[in-house]
């Protein structure tokens, strides 16, 4: 049967006893969804695979839907890791198959806009839209992507989606990659139903199958060279119990090393490697979408953590409005800015986190608690235009991101976007999570609250769903680390295949473009190791 493999009991990764040597023909850091795209990819047309993965193996049987509990399996540093300042919360999966484990399963294509934007600005080649349209086709497929039913449509979803309407605002169903979902609402803490398309369940299982090699619990930590060719990944065995490296080492000698550790964690690695080439660009121009948020209290139930987490999302505001022409990433925002460059869409959070998220303390967040299931809300991914930077040092990541210029700008108008949906929505009030613990009731504080809101770190609460850029794609070593076919310049054989490589925000959920992308580099390393 064409699905057979979907039937095939999934294999535990290779148990590591004692110090172990393999070697294959590409060796991949990560599971997640350019990792296991790419690992698939390869094993199916015959390659020799192995992919290590830092984080742990969890089947459907580990999702118990309690959040701490999956906090500490799926989420990288147990969901607590920020930016160094502590502006930012990182979000990004530690575990086989990565991020997607935990992601909402929105499903967008490269919208053509932000496509032609990277090949007029940044000369981007090799992934136009036809190349990826190609792509998009067959991950779609695999992956059932559809737009979100009404059957899934949640009271706050339906919120959203009503009252933009009323305004005028342009609001579309949201792809979505998902096959007999029960509507449970824990999403964010992997699927215990195997119904979320993540990679756990589709091509990391399909690279099993074709014959990869999967090692858990397996950190990269370096990279023999001989001149501009890589030779031999080294990583070091975890305690799964503790997280902490054993004594037991793996290296995988192979014909190509691919880092796709995801946008926060591989600008690390390859900062960690002695690479044969000085490549200033890595770790600069980095992007994470940071999101700011409002919580809403009504009148009416709206559990806000049943069902999917977004059904309907407002597009309204994608792309930014200027009196003049559009600003490219990276370049100053002048005052010419009016609106938008975000997506808007229906928050989800679960009572714990809800519970952490919300302002106040004592008498005011028991208040707070004791009306869980009346507060809804809203949440805005900004397609952030001042990049941040990865960088090691003492042995420590540290990830900066401005919360200034274009990215306030851009900030500040999302939450008088969102307050002023949720006012005409009738909601009683608005809280924005605020250190402060701003609140506000009428549509004519919107304006003045948000114009107060601080932006200084651990201020607020922002989330970092979508980050990239850290090694982003280009003609030239000066601006840029890998070239087109997803190589790090200056060598011969080691890739890079995640949103690292994106040359900017692609200004809606990236997912389904990193596999799109890895199919890219699957088909580049096969012809460089025929």
């Amino acid at each position: 049967m064409a699905d057979a493999w979907r039937e095939r009991i999934f294999q535990w990764p290779v148990l590591v006893a004692s110090d172990t040597a393999v070697s294959c023909d590409v060796a991949i850091v990560g599971s997640g969804c350019g990792g296991a795209a790419l690992a698939m990819r390869l094993a199916e047309a015959g390659k020799s695979v192995v992919i290590l993965e830092r984080g742990g193996y969890y089947t459907k049987d580990d999702f118990d839907q309690r959040e701490l509990n999956m906090l500490a399996r799926v989420d990288g540093g147990r969901g607590l890791d920020t930016s160094e300042d502590g502006s930012i919360a990182l979000t990004y999966g530690n575990n086989v198959g990565g991020a997607s484990v935990h992601y909402w399963a929105d499903s967008y294509r490269l919208p053509e806009d932000r496509a032609q934007q990277w090949q007029e600005v940044f000369g981007m080649q090799g992934h136009d839209p036809a190349t990826l349209a190609k792509h998009y086709a067959v991950i779609e497929r695999d992956l059932h992507v559809h737009p979100a039913a009404d059957a899934y449509v949640n009271r706050m979803n339906a919120i959203v989606r009503d009252t933009a309407q009323a305004l005028g605002w342009h609001v579309k169903r949201v792809p979505q990659a998902r096959r007999g979902c029960l509507a449970s609402g824990f999403c964010m803490q992997g699927c215990a139903y195997d119904a979320k398309q993540s990679q756990l369940v589709t091509y990391v299982p399909r690279a099993l199958a074709a014959g990869a090699r999967l090692y858990a619990d397996t950190d990269a930590i370096g990279i023999s060279f001989q001149g501009r060719q890589a030779k031999t990944l080294h990583c070091q065995v975890l305690d799964r119990g503790t997280g902490q490296p054993s004594k037991t080492r793996v290296d995988v000698t192979a014909r190509a090393i691919v880092i796709a550790a995801g946008g926060f964690n591989t600008p690390e690695v390859l900062q960690r490697v002695a690479l044969p080439q000085e490549l200033p660009a890595l770790g600069q121009n980095f992007f994470c979408n940071p999101c700011p948020m409002v919580h809403a209290r009504f009148d009416e139930d709206i559990i806000q953590w049943r069902n999917i987490p977004a059904a309907w999302g407002v597009e309204e505001f994608r792309r930014a409005r200027y009196q003049g022409p559009e600003r490219a990433f990276g370049r100053p925002s002048s005052s010419d800015y009016i609106e938008g460059g975000y997506l808007l869409m229906p928050n989800q959070l679960q009572p714990g986190l809800l519970a952490a998220v919300l302002p106040g303390a004592g008498a005011k967040h028991r208040e707070l608690m004791r009306e869980l299931p009346r507060l809804g809300g809203t949440i805005a991914w900004i397609d952030d235009i001042e990049p941040g930077s990865i960088r090691v040092e003492d042995g420590q990541r540290r990830i900066s991101m401005p919360l200034r210029g274009g990215n306030a700008a851009r900030i500040r108008d999302a939450w008088i976007k969102q307050a002023q949906l949720l006012i005409r929505a009738g909601a009683r009030e608005l809280m924005f999570g605020d250190a402060e613990d701003t609140r506000i009731t009428r549509a004519d504080e919107i304006e003045p609250a948000v114009a107060q809101l601080s932006l200084r770190p651990a201020r607020n609460v922002f989330a970092a769903p979508h980050p990239g850029g850290g090694a982003r794609m280009g003609s030239s070593e000066r601006d840029s680390v890998v070239g087109f076919d997803h190589r790090v310049h200056g060598t011969d054989n080691l890739y890079v295949s995640d949103p690292s490589v994106f040359p900017a925000p692609p200004s809606v959920d990236p997912s389904l473009t990193i596999m799109a992308f890895s199919f890219v580099a699957a088909d580049a390393i096969q012809s460089a190791i025929a």
